[in-house]
């Protein structure tokens, strides 16, 4: 009774934060088909033990909300700000930047809070951004505002306590793809760029790439597979299907632009094979310039994982122990 209690508390909190979310932007298409409620209800029967990973206690952090970080024309794009509160003058903290999921068209930034809390807790300021989905904007307008986002946290570093020499990029499923294509580019592609924070860099030191793949075109890869009456995911972010456009899937893709300065990264996988497709061949590219890279696998999980207890805590735990080694962070 307990569990079905606060599984209702659940939905009507996911419920009411999207409204929120819609009402910011009320001339903006949304698909708001992707929620924890949603993911809850889908995948309960299979996994009757899971439990919606709650908030905890924010009591230690500042929290700030709806910052926004760029305006293209009336259009204002947000980012949510939280790190722990501390009485030392100048503290500086190694930051994640966290890019939400929902198959480049659903979602919002506000489902990885639990996440960006959490990393906060363990000493990062944590940034989860607001980028435009497929509905209002095509490929590559969400790489563009992503990349945008990290120019900003190295132009706001006078506002909040960034370090701005340790900068990660974290992505869930459609987040992770990004992040992995943001962290492979690394700055060293003409593409993908606004005029916004221009003199600003909008490289990182690591990436988090939690079940989102690495190439469009791959045996491994399901991205992009349409069926009549049904085009996928992919194909609505790239407005064509994959035999009509190639040569964009190929440029989307991170495994297209491993190169030496392409940043160390951690793959964070749920037990579903075509959420990772193309990771073993692009950390063989990375190998080849030795760049450090990790794998942890999920046992028996659908794809969500993250939101999700009993996965929640491990996945913290990879990531904080990776970017602790990556970007040789010191915790007292």
């Amino acid at each position: 009774m307990i569990r079905y209690l606060f599984s209702g508390i659940v939905w009507l909190f996911s419920l009411s934060v999207s409204a929120q979310h819609y009402r910011m932007h009320p001339d903006v298409p949304v698909d708001s088909s992707f929620t924890v409620a949603n993911e809850y209800k889908k995948h309960i029967k299979k996994h009757p033990l899971i439990k919606v990973v709650d908030m905890g206690d924010t009591s230690g952090l500042m929290i700030h909300r709806n910052i926004t970080y760029a305006t293209l024309g009336e259009r204002e794009l947000h980012c949510d700000v939280f790190y722990p509160k501390t009485s030392v003058k100048k503290k500086r903290f190694p930051v994640v930047l966290i890019v939400h999921g929902g198959g480049w068209r659903s979602g919002d930034k506000e489902m990885d809070h639990p996440m960006a809390f959490e990393l906060a807790r363990r000493g990062y300021a944590t940034i989860c951004v607001e980028y435009r989905l497929s509905m209002e904007a095509l490929y590559p307008a969400a790489i563009i505002d992503i990349k945008t986002a990290l120019r900003w946290v190295r132009a706001s570093a006078d506002d909040f306590p960034f370090d701005t020499r340790r900068i990660a990029i974290q992505g869930t499923s459609a987040g992770g793809q990004m992040a992995a294509l943001v962290g492979a580019i690394n700055g060293y592609y003409p593409g993908f760029q606004s005029s916004i924070y221009r003199r600003y860099s909008d490289r990182v030191a690591a990436v988090v790439n939690i079940d989102g793949v690495l190439a469009f075109i791959h045996p491994e890869s399901g991205e992009g597979k349409d069926t009549p009456g049904k085009p996928s995911a992919a194909t609505l972010w790239f407005g064509k299907p994959v035999a009509q456009d190639t040569l964009t899937r190929m440029e989307a893709s991170a495994l297209t632009h491993v190169h030496k300065h392409s940043a160390p990264s951690i793959f964070i996988n749920s037990s579903i094979p075509r959420f990772h497709g193309g990771r073993d061949d692009m950390i063989a590219k990375m190998k080849q310039w030795g760049i450090e890279t990790r794998v942890y696998e999920h046992v028996d999980c659908m794809h969500t994982f993250w939101l999700f207890h009993p996965w929640f805590d491990e996945t913290v735990n990879q990531i904080d122990s990776f970017l602790v080694e990556t970007m040789k962070i010191r915790k007292r």
